[in-house]
């Protein structure tokens, strides 16, 4: 099976793998990032294509879906980290803290 053969991908899978994808591309992020992402997303729930047969299922850990978006970064624009920055320093200058 080649590299990115999502044949063994159950269709559930397929159908989240999308469905996160577009979430992706609605924040902005490019279509080959957004499905990259998708696919790591479903894999990490999921642990990869699911195989038919009996015990082999294994429970869905939802964690990397309610994480995506909220990892890393700041939530303040560079303008706001500036201007809190200098607010700061001259509050510190004015009371002698420096």
């Amino acid at each position: 099976m080649p590299r990115g053969d999502k044949s063994s991908y159950t269709d559930k899978q397929k159908r989240q793998a999308e469905h996160i994808e577009e979430g992706y591309e609605k924040r902005g992020t490019g279509h080959k990032e957004a499905e990259r992402r998708a696919w790591a997303t479903v894999n990490k729930e999921t642990g990869g294509g699911k195989k038919s047969g009996s015990g082999r299922g294994k429970a869905e850990n939802h964690e990397p879906s309610r994480k995506g978006g909220h990892k890393g970064g700041s939530s303040q624009s560079a303008e706001q980290r500036s201007a809190a920055a200098k607010k700061g320093w001259e509050t510190r200058r004015r009371h002698g803290n420096a």
